[in-house]
């Protein structure tokens, strides 16, 4: 049965002085809101079995950037109960494939819209499915007042090519902010995408 397709949208003194400080290296960040899709006919093939994870078409498997998402997709993927195969690993009727997709943009104040930006994954733009990726060249740091905004999509497909589960899960980030960068957004949209794997059908949930 076919899935619903997602697309993709001072203070002062001592200890008070230390404190700002301190807050001033904690990156301002949203929580990830996260909306999942899964297949009433066969969600009980989920979490369990053999899976690798693959790049959608317009992401560039070897980019470093893509990578860490990809990684922080296949911690989640073996947390839910996954054994996770690497990527060349043979098809086979029980392997399951776990595509994932990003997108980020540059929400501005002073631009209506999202601007594209680079993170080194793909040419072009586009929502889930639509066989476009994350556009290239465009300056990632922005203006000290710009947001980034960082999209995961991914599905999960059986051995037959049906699709599973499908979800896509998006967090802001100040522009600058270390949160903004792939490492730590990466793990925090994999956690949030996965939390209560499958999840609720349909359902969008903010994951702090």
């Amino acid at each position: 049965m076919g899935l619903p397709r997602i697309f993709g949208q001072v203070a002062v003194g001592g200890v008070l002085a230390l404190t700002v400080l301190a807050g001033a290296c904690v990156s301002p960040a949203g929580p990830v809101e996260a909306v999942r899709f899964v297949s009433p006919d066969r969600a009980g093939e989920l979490g369990r079995g053999s899976i690798r994870v693959v790049a959608g078409e317009g992401m560039d498997s070897s980019a470093l950037e893509y990578r860490s998402y990809a990684t922080a997709v296949e911690r989640e993927l073996e947390r839910i109960g996954y054994q996770v195969l690497p990527v060349g690993a043979r098809d086979g009727a029980n392997l399951q494939t776990a595509t994932v997709r990003i997108e980020r943009s540059v929400l501005s104040p002073a631009v209506e819209g999202r601007n594209p930006v680079s993170v080194g994954v793909g040419g072009g733009t586009g929502g889930f499915g639509s066989g476009l990726g994350v556009g290239i060249g465009i300056n990632l740091g922005g203006r000290p007042k710009d947001m980034i905004a960082t999209e995961m999509f991914a599905n999960i497909r059986a051995g037959d090519g049906t699709v599973l589960w499908e979800g896509r899960a998006s967090v802001e980030a100040k522009a600058g902010s270390p949160m903004a960068e792939t490492q730590l957004n990466a793990a925090k949209l994999a956690e949030g995408l996965f939390t209560g794997f499958p999840g609720e059908s349909g359902a969008t949930i903010s994951v702090p």
